[in-house]
């Protein structure tokens, strides 16, 4: 539709449930011509249950209208957090890049078989230089933060996700791999150990991260299953590309700035949510993926330190629907 970016499912009422479930839609601005162009709602198929489900009916699902503007990848920028600076050894959130741009450090992570090599999860955008499988030196901090070829560098582009031009793509993630193990701290800024990450989330959870500009925020998920368009200006020759089934993450202050592309939102209890790689012009938004896809892709898991404190010997619960 013209002016739209994005659609979603959300609440009506933006944060609870009690109003119940909608589409949610983000667009361009705020005219009267795109109002004009959204439906107040849309009517949806009622399947009746059984092993030859058949439409019995039409139920009327009402459309929240959002104005985010245009989303773009924050791959570089003006330096405003103390997680610019050079860090050794790297622990996530700090800023990360190739010569010439910074990102996030998103998480360390290890190979679920190989858990010995310890790599660093960001988005493709921040750790590969053109979307190729060329070769892309991973600096820290960045090069937008001061960082140098050569003399800051702590590794080199591993594995990564291609960003497709005319198709739909699901994520914008990479890893690099380090020059020494020892560059790598199994640590997230202001948090510490990272337990594991999840595969799903609810709307309106609250989320948490650090990001290299806006550092430590929070931020109330407002839809999933969102379909949008994101700007990636002449990165790789891409422009505008369209992403699947993303999340948007919303607050009142900005919580997506360029230099955060990368980093990686934790639930309450400090497991990996999802992973920033764009937002809005105002930075009020912020367009994710579900981690879980990135640890599936790359076969990775969330890094441990190698020597835990001493525990108690007994039975122990798993939690459902998290995965270390």
């Amino acid at each position: 539709m013209p002016g739209v970016m994005g659609i979603g499912v959300g609440y009506v009422n933006g944060k609870n449930s009690k109003k119940g479930a909608c589409v949610v839609l983000y667009t361009l601005d705020a005219s009267a011509a795109v109002k004009k162009g959204c439906p107040s709602c849309v009517a949806v198929k009622r399947k009746k249950g059984g092993k030859s489900p058949r439409i019995t009916s039409h139920v009327a699902v009402p459309v929240r209208t959002v104005t985010s503007g245009r989303c773009t990848s924050h791959q570089k920028l003006r330096s405003t957090a103390n997680y610019r600076r050079r860090i050794r050894p790297v622990i996530a959130g700090a800023s990360v890049g190739y010569p010439g741009a910074s990102g996030t450090a998103g998480l360390i992570v290890t190979g679920a078989i190989r858990r010995a090599q310890r790599f660093l999860l960001s988005n493709n955008h921040v750790l590969n230089r053109n979307n190729s499988g060329g070769y892309s030196e991973t600096i820290q901090p960045g090069g937008a933060d001061g960082g140098r070829s050569g003399r800051d560098r702590i590794g080199q582009l591993y594995r990564f996700v291609r960003l497709r031009k005319n198709a739909v793509n699901e994520m914008d993630a990479a890893l690099s791999i380090p020059t020494s193990n020892d560059l790598l701290a199994p640590r997230y800024a202001k948090i510490g150990t990272v337990p594991g990450y999840v595969h799903s989330y609810a709307i309106g959870s609250r989320l948490k991260k650090v990001g290299r500009s806006t550092g430590f925020v929070s931020g109330i998920v407002e839809s999933t299953h969102t379909d949008i368009n994101v700007d990636y200006g002449d990165y790789g020759g891409l422009g505008t590309i369209r992403f699947r089934n993303q999340t948007v993450i919303r607050s009142a202050a900005p919580i997506s700035l360029p230099g955060d592309s990368g980093s990686v939102w934790l639930t309450a209890n400090n497991y990996a949510a999802a992973v920033n790689f764009a937002g809005s012009a105002d930075g009020r938004l912020s367009i994710t993926f579900p981690i879980h896809r990135a640890m599936r892709a790359f076969g990775v898991r969330v890094a441990q330190p190698t020597t835990a404190p001493s525990r108690k010997r007994g039975k122990r619960r798993r939690r459902r629907n998290v995965r270390k």
